[in-house]
């Protein structure tokens, strides 16, 4: 849709029916490249084959072709239930970030910008999950995204609400919720839509949401959205994912264990709880069902003081026969916040760069025995 309609912010891709076209595809192809489902899994769904200058030799190209071959057949098994059943796109870097907005089709109001982060554990390590936390900063922005940014990525949701109209004939209302990276090739880059909120991305955003939500809901249904106004508390706000031992892969040593959890003492620290994957037994028991078991929401004048707040309620979260409980205590903390910012002002420079000189979108390759190969957006 983006590519039909001129929209930036694409990625080159190309989808399979069949596991074997793809190994072949992502064997010939000349770059690193980011393997999904063509549906959405949960933000589960992405896995990564290096491409280690693997055109350079029979050896390292067999090496690829055989990486991709597992991860195709292995991780691909559990879509048999879509037609186009892969999806291959250009892997690109920088920051990841999120942009909720509501729409009634013609007009879309952004909320703050929420990052989530993926991996399990401390400093961005570990297998990938559904979210361990998130942070939202003061004034609509994080820390590392600029006004500028946050208007263009609010500019590509619009222009793809639109397109949608344009292809159906029917406008889009409701939620919508770009998943967002600031790339080296277009600066805000869309990875992919979801017609929801985030999780955690909304728990940042809606406990701060100052607007009635009943009268922007109606809004909506009747296409007056641009007559309403969206405000938000001006604080930073910070989610943390509390989960049992075995998540994300061994979910089912994950299950089924008691959890005590003092709402009371947590909300006296500022904190605010939200139930994610729990089972309430008749008995008033709170069993674990795998998955995260709670989220932790805390606001302040800043994320870290926010993190700092977050961050004392976890004591007060654990299960009672024993078995452990993880976090991922670095979630908004300054050392990660300069990891990010480290990471958004290489590429930025970068992307402006592309911008000057008139590179926006394209991709210049160096391939022996090819030269210099031009990829257009």
């Amino acid at each position: 849709l983006m590519w039909k309609h001129g929209i930036p912010g694409r990625l080159r891709f190309k989808a399979f029916k069949k596991v074997e076209d793809a190994v072949v595809y992502i064997r010939e192809y000349a770059e690193s490249v980011a393997l999904k489902p063509a549906r959405q899994v949960g933000g589960k769904g992405v896995k990564v084959i290096a491409d280690l200058q693997a055109y350079l030799s029979r050896e390292k190209a067999h090496v690829k072709e055989q990486h991709a071959k597992i991860i195709s057949e292995e991780h691909m098994k559990g879509y048999m239930d879509i037609e186009d059943r892969i999806l291959i796109e250009e892997k690109v870097e920088g920051p990841e970030y999120t942009l909720q907005a509501f729409t009634d089709g013609r007009t879309i109001k952004p909320f703050p910008l929420v990052q989530d982060n993926k991996n399990a554990y401390e400093m961005d390590i570990g297998p990938e999950t559904g979210g361990m936390g998130s942070i939202a900063g003061r004034g609509m922005l994080l820390p590392f995204i600029n006004m500028q940014e946050y208007k263009r990525s609010a500019e590509i949701v619009k222009a793809c609400v639109r397109a949608v109209e344009a292809e159906t004939g029917y406008k889009y209302k409701g939620v919508v919720s770009g998943q967002m990276m600031l790339t080296a090739a277009w600066g805000p880059t869309i990875i992919e839509f979801y017609c929801r909120f985030g999780d955690p991305e909304a728990v940042n955003v809606l406990p701060i949401l100052k607007s009635d939500m009943v009268e922007l809901c109606q809004a909506i249904i009747d296409e007056r959205l641009d007559k309403v106004k969206l405000e938000f508390e001006d604080v930073a706000t910070v989610v943390k994912c509390i989960a049992p031992k075995g998540y994300p892969d061994r979910r089912d040593l994950a299950k089924g264990h008691p959890a005590t959890i003092d709402e009371e003492a947590i909300k006296r620290l500022g904190g605010r709880v939200y139930y994610a994957s729990t089972d309430f037994q008749p008995d008033g028991t709170i069993l674990t069902g795998g998955s995260r078991l709670v989220e932790i929401f805390a606001k302040g004048k800043s994320i870290p003081e926010a993190s700092g707040r977050a961050e004392a309620c976890i004591p007060y979260i654990r299960l009672t026969d024993g078995w452990g409980v993880f976090h991922r205590s670095d979630i908004g903390s300054e050392i990660l916040l300069k990891r990010r910012t480290e990471q958004a002002e290489l590429v930025r420079g970068v992307y402006k760069y592309r911008f000057r000189k008139g590179l926006v979108g394209k991709t210049i390759e160096w391939i022996p025995g090819r030269g210099k190969i031009v990829l257009e957006a």
